[in-house]
């Protein structure tokens, strides 16, 4: 009996049992928080249905689980210990999947629950905490999978990891390691959104241009070095208009004033020299009121007051 039991270990240790923190042998508890049933995660799990929250519930918790929650899991055993059968946990090992709880190897038959070691060791430690150390320990003790690089991207800072370690089946750069091809018979996260977005901008490609307003310019103040423009000139002489720098004077006084804001100068002072707001045009006559207080009355109607 004695050596059964010790070859049961022997063979869960090196499918990926590890030293450090516990794990050689079943864990005496684990964390589970009350926001997995109210976090955004937890929400999406249950939109996946019951099979989906179990199986996560499940990793979590499982005997076979470390702390790093990085291990090996068969779905025999998660079908088993779990109760849902072995349709029942493939379909919420799939569900897990794709809400990103989760990555799962078939070949290797290892599980990566991206958050838990967060979850149960703490979201970061110090540089002077011994469990760094023991964390480093556990992560070389792990048998080669897919998810020894993923995992120390995630960690390394947190946990203070020196040591990065990738899977001996990963092929060189622009080749077709197992991150690439999509897990059997579960597709992950990251394929899918691709594959979305792929969608997304092909539709957009094809979809007809969207009519757009031009953008109105904005209204200022009259600038301080406002003066007779080129474009003025050349108006004021189609036109038969003189005098430009005493209308020039009158205009920048009443628009002071009055706090007049318009998006196109030139074009408010030929205005107002075309109603003479300067009165120079009816300088030689006695009753000149009447043309200013309309002069007056036009400008309110066409500038804003600055706000």
């Amino acid at each position: 009996m004695h050596d059964v039991l010790a070859l049961d270990a022997t063979a869960r240790a090196n499918r990926g049992a590890t030293v450090g923190l516990g794990v050689r042998k079943m864990r005496a508890y684990a964390k589970v928080g009350p926001t997995f049933w109210t976090g955004e995660t937890g929400k999406a799990l249950r939109r996946k249905g019951t099979d989906a929250v179990v199986t996560a519930l499940y990793l979590v918790t499982s005997p076979h689980s470390n702390m790093l929650g990085l291990y090996y899991q068969p779905v025999m055993y998660m079908a088993h210990e779990s109760g849902l059968g072995i349709e029942g946990a493939s379909k919420g090992l799939a569900g897990c999947i794709d809400v990103g709880f989760c990555s799962y190897d078939e070949d290797t038959e290892m599980v990566f629950v991206h958050e838990m070691a967060a979850w149960q060791i703490a979201e970061e430690l110090k540089a002077t905490d011994k469990r760094c150390a023991g964390i480093q320990k556990d992560y070389d003790a792990l048998p080669d999978n897919p998810f020894l690089s993923r995992f120390f991207d995630r960690y390394e800072i947190a946990f203070r990891l020196k040591r990065r370690r990738t899977f001996k089946g990963e092929m060189s750069e622009g080749g077709h390691g197992p991150y690439q091809a999509p897990p059997k018979p579960h597709r992950s996260q990251e394929q899918e959104q691709e594959q979305e977005q792929e969608q997304e901008q092909e539709q957009e490609r094809h979809a007809p241009p969207k009519s757009r307003r031009p953008a109105r310019a904005s209204q200022t103040s009259l600038p301080a070095d406002f003066e007779v423009s080129d474009r003025v000139k050349a108006w004021a002489a189609k036109g038969g208009f003189t005098q430009l720098e005493q209308h020039m004077d009158a205009f920048k006084l009443k628009a002071a004033a009055k706090g007049y804001v318009n998006a196109d100068w030139d074009a408010a002072f030929m205005g107002a020299v075309r109603d003479d707001w300067a009165g120079l045009r009816n300088a030689d006559k006695r009753n000149a009121g009447p043309t200013q207080r309309r002069s007056a009355l036009h400008a309110d109607e066409v500038f804003g007051a600055a706000a």
